[in-house]
């Protein structure tokens, strides 16, 4: 048997990590500005993250959602004082994509409404409704298009306003800063008349903060930079470091029903104790504080480079945009300069680091990516 050839790959074996650097099975080093896909939020082989998973394997892996877990309350709690949600409730699943295929569930659940707003290159998973609402054609089989999903320009107020008014829309769901998209930056201004008409119309508001959130953005949720509060909050990517796990923060005013929403695997102790863990470091070592420091110098430093059309970005979820295709360059910068970038498009650099990085990594960066430039 052979994999299923669904992804283009680099011809590198990486096999080991620490902190903000990997190596192949050659022995070359790394600078990782990509974390995995913003995975990858404590850094590589965490001393203190390795030890709660190892503890926690020594004594119980997995047993089903039919007994109590106590570390599932654990982390409910660890994560509603971090994240500014305490008097939240917290679904836990396994991906990105399962988390907003449930929250969009719930939505409509709850107000008993069928259709769906979101945005102009949104991406929100591959699974049955969220690649519904994903503006990528490509990835959406016959069976999952759907009339119940519009698509609106992003940051226009007008257009949501009208298609709310019909109060035909279970939610709206959008990211609190466009990843895929080339991470394209929500205003302010705009996320606060969309939970303006939201409460007015009934909408449930769902924030994907699958990349963007759990610090990388400065904020532990970028959309926190508008100072709103969104009815369900998804989480993947950064909660586990690598580990597979996801979750949906959720308002009091929805109603919990046996049945409705579940999962074997989410939330099982070892994905728990993974999750605590990485709470623990970010808050210790705090690496909310140092993704805002860090990638407010790196975006200033990155600006300063003529090549470069537009810097954007909040924390470290930067993206650098080219006028002309990037290809060629990011390949020097991984082959030559053992750096590790993202790319969305064609002319984007997409950087997602380790929310540990520090600024001599940073200027480590900055030296090798003027020489591929």
């Amino acid at each position: 048997m052979k994999l299923f050839d669904v992804f283009p790959l680099f011809d590198i074996n990486v096999v080991e990590g620490k902190g903000c650097y990997v190596y192949d099975d050659k022995g070359n080093e790394y600078l990782d500005l990509y974390g995995g896909h913003a995975v990858i939020s404590v850094g590589h082989t965490h001393p203190y993250y390795v030890a709660k998973l190892t503890e926690q394997l020594n004594k119980l892996g997995f047993y089903s959602n039919s007994v109590v877990n106590k570390l599932q309350q654990e982390l409910a709690q660890k994560m509603g004082e971090q994240c500014g949600y305490p008097d939240y409730f917290l679904f836990l699943v396994n991906s990105g994509a399962e988390a907003n295929e449930n929250a969009i569930k719930l939505a409509s659940f709850h107000n008993g409404r069928r259709k769906v707003l979101s945005f102009k290159k949104a991406f929100h998973g591959r699974t049955s409704v969220t690649v519904a609402t994903t503006d990528i054609p490509a990835y959406s089989a016959p069976v999952n298009q759907s009339e119940n999903v519009v698509f609106a320009p992003f940051n226009d107020i007008e257009f949501v306003k009208k298609e709310l008014a019909t109060k035909e829309y279970c939610s709206v769901i959008i990211e609190g800063i466009q990843g895929v998209a080339g991470i394209q930056i929500p205003y302010d201004d705009f996320l606060k008349e969309l939970r303006d008409v939201c409460t007015e119309t009934g909408t449930i508001l769902i924030l994907d903060e699958i990349q963007s959130g759990y610090g990388r953005s400065g904020k532990f949720f970028a959309h926190q930079y508008a100072e709103i509060q969104a009815d369900l909050i998804t989480v993947a990517k950064g909660i586990g470091n690598g580990f597979p796990m996801s979750g949906v923060l959720i308002n009091p005013m929805f109603k919990a029903v046996y049945g409705q929403l579940g999962t074997t695997f989410g939330g099982n102790h070892l994905a728990c104790a993974a999750a605590i863990a990485v709470l623990d470091i970010m808050k210790n070592e705090k690496l909310i504080e140092n993704a805002y420091n860090v990638g407010e110098f790196l975006m200033e430093e990155l600006r300063k480079f003529p090549q470069i059309k537009e810097v954007r970005g909040r924390g470290l979820m930067i993206g650098m945009e080219f006028d002309e295709p990037i290809k060629e360059k990011r390949t020097k910068l991984l082959f030559e300069e053992k750096v590790f970038t993202g790319a969305t498009g064609t002319h984007v650099f997409r950087l997602l680091p380790p929310l540990c990085l520090t600024v001599e990594q940073a200027k480590e960066f900055l030296e090798r990516f003027k020489k591929v430039l």
